[in-house]
């Protein structure tokens, strides 16, 4: 297994002021003999109950590298991931979550799959998980059903945070909303799929805080599911899906108009007074619109998120703790 590649370790938190002396502590004693570089970024997502404080406080405690990056306010999950992404400079990028439920001991042994195999993402899969059924897992086998259908990779576990990046394929891919979840189908679009794995991890249960989770995610997932299929399948040709739908609801308003001037011009029928008159207007137009939002697209698509640079978070402060 090749040595001295480096790791960087993104944990984002969101009110876990009482995990971080926990998180910490067991991060550094899994990783005190660990054969790699590496470097701990840890992200606060906004947090009102103290943990920024908390987290410079603790870190003086350890002679390793330490960055932490604190947001303006809690901006969520998904853009406090690509906020400590952002910070980054190892070759392969470690998530995980703050609440203790990940355990850090699995990390040494992914990022070694991950080299053997030569791996673009390795997902962690919580097969065995310690959550609540009703607010945690059936949204969750829900979700993962429902982007499972829809992407075509067979991932089991999508909401699992603890994954394996290579970093220089991960920068392809800019996260916004609920996206963190829907990474391998991303990754799908910019790698091979044999390039993608999934592998068991354990799952502790929560017995610090509480969750900020819940089934109304199910929603969430639902509609950035819909972003993520638009941009899967049709990202460098928007005009297509629009133009689509355009062209059915046209020739469908292009067939009622025709049916109609054959009964106006050529049976000589009054059709002003006619309820299709107003469904055929109505599709042509429809059609007008979804054809010119289509080359719209086609132009937006130019300008996309990663050539404005714009990102979804604003930082206000980073610390670094390097010794």
């Amino acid at each position: 297994m090749p040595t001295g590649v480096k790791i960087s370790i993104i944990i984002p938190l969101y009110n876990e002021v009482e995990n971080v002396e926990p998180l910490l502590a067991h991060t550094h004693k899994v990783l005190a003999d660990w054969q790699h570089p590496w470097e701990l970024i840890l992200v606060d997502d906004g947090s009102s109950d103290g943990t920024i404080d908390q987290l410079h406080h603790t870190v003086q405690h350890y002679n390793s590298e330490i960055h932490i990056v604190e947001l303006q306010r809690n901006f969520g999950q998904t853009a406090a991931m690509q906020a400590g992404i952002d910070q980054a400079d190892g070759e392969l990028i470690v998530t995980l979550d703050g609440d203790m439920q990940n355990d850090p001991a699995d990390i040494p042994r992914m990022v070694e799959i991950v080299l053997t195999k030569d791996l673009d993402l390795l997902s962690g899969w919580r097969r065995h998980r310690q959550d609540k059924l009703i607010i945690r897992k059936i949204p969750s086998k829900i979700a993962n059903f429902i982007i499972r259908r829809v992407t075509g990779v067979q991932i089991n576990d999508y909401g699992c945070s603890l994954k394996v990046y290579r970093t220089s394929v991960l920068r392809q891919v800019r996260l916004f909303g609920e996206m963190h979840r829907f990474i391998p189908a991303w990754f799908a679009s910019v790698t091979r799929p044999s390039r993608i794995a999934e592998v068991e991890v354990k799952h502790n249960p929560r017995t610090l805080g509480s969750s900020k989770y819940g089934i109304s995610r199910v929603f969430r997932v639902i509609i950035d599911l819909l972003t993520v299929l638009f941009f899967l399948r049709y990202q460098a040709r928007p005009g297509h899906f629009f133009g689509a739908f355009g062209l059915v609801i046209g020739i469908l308003g292009t067939v009622i108009l025709s049916y109609l001037a054959g009964i106006k011009f050529i049976l000589g029928e009054p059709i002003g007074s006619r309820p299709l008159l107003f469904v055929g207007v109505l599709c042509v137009i429809a059609s007008l619109q979804f054809l010119t939002t289509g080359v719209l697209a086609e132009v937006m698509s130019r300008n996309y998120f990663g050539s404005t640079g714009k990102t979804p978070y604003a930082i206000r402060a980073v610390t670094h703790h390097k010794k």
